[in-house]
């Protein structure tokens, strides 16, 4: 396994990324720049979180037409793991290649604190190794998942929600909910199940060290997603 980690002007979790993988998950990993062209060589992504071009425009949009973009959607298309956290979330919504949109967070204030996320999608990959809810940071101002009434009820029947917030015993409150998304909806998957988009951050809950190894649950998924 060899895991292309995308670094935008912008990105601030790109090197928390390389390290979750390499030290924790024991895979491969190396930086891609976001002007490349080519992830020959490759077999996952990792679009890590951060403010891609300030956040002008809106998160992500300028991000989503990188260079680089043509070829995550070739790997995502091809089934190869991919996965993109709050603004790689932002930029995989932006470039379409997954549904929805991600807006300014409820009142309008930077959320930064532990959530618990409870897993909705049991048969995809990046879920299957997680039975409870999971505690997983969250760092951002613009993640409120939103999407129109026909999407969600999609999302909802093909089971494509991923990561719903809850509360630490697994209820769906809106005091769970840090964002005001739409239905708690805190990550989602492609129908194949190899693309997950999700708004917290794994990758800096790996370390037992740091108290928190939930986040490993999650990007096991890049062992487990088939090619």
């Amino acid at each position: 396994m060899r895991v292309a980690v995308i670094r935008f002007p912008g990105s601030n979790c790109d090197q928390d990324a390389l390290h979750a993988l390499r030290d924790d998950l024991g895979v491969a990993a190396e930086y891609v720049w976001h002007a490349d062209t080519s992830l020959t060589g490759f077999d996952a992504v990792y679009l890590p979180g951060g403010f891609s071009y300030g956040d002008y425009l809106r998160c992500g949009a300028i991000a989503a037409q990188a260079n680089i973009m043509s070829e995550i959607r070739r790997m995502a298309d091809s089934g190869a793991p991919v996965i993109g956290v709050c603004n790689g979330f932002q930029v995989l919504c932006e470039a379409g290649i997954l549904p929805g949109a991600l807006m300014p967070n409820l009142g309008e204030r930077f959320v930064c604190k532990d959530v618990f996320l409870l897993p909705g999608r049991t048969r995809s990959a990046w879920t299957q190794g997680a039975s409870l809810p999971l505690r997983i940071p969250v760092a951002h101002g613009g993640g409120r998942y939103t999407a129109d009434a026909e999407t969600l009820q999609r999302l909802q029947n093909e089971g494509l929600i991923a990561f719903r917030y809850s509360t630490p015993s697994g209820e769906l409150t809106e005091g769970a909910n840090p964002n005001g998304s739409d239905q708690n909806i805190a990550g989602i998957v492609n129908e194949r199940g190899n693309v997950l988009g999700l708004m917290p951050h794994p990758e800096r809950a790996t370390k037992s060290l740091l108290g928190n190894t939930d986040g490993l649950a999650i990007l096991r998924g890049f062992l487990a997603v088939p090619a």
